[in-house]
């Protein structure tokens, strides 16, 4: 099932959790959001990106499960816990 957003947005930055979970910013779209994909179910859900982003370019997953978001252009660095 192919998301209407993903035809206009821009997938940037990406890490993989210990869990095996595939992590993504989605760029290009308002308000950028952290896309999650699920390679055992093959599914995909997203959620916006608390600081709103900017461009994340780089993404660092820690063996803890947080993500590290370098948000290019509004000079913040996210830091997300998803579940």
């Amino acid at each position: 099932m192919a998301f209407a957003a993903e035809r206009v947005s821009n997938p940037y930055g990406i890490a993989v959790t210990q869990d095996g979970i595939v992590w993504y910013s989605e760029s290009g779209v308002e308000p950028n959001t952290l896309v999650r994909f699920d390679p055992k179910s093959k599914s995909f859900s997203r959620t916006k990106i608390p600081s709103g982003g900017g461009v994340v370019r780089n993404m660092v997953a820690t063996k803890e499960g947080k993500l590290y978001l370098a948000c290019s252009g509004v000079n913040k660095v996210a830091i997300a816990q998803p579940h």
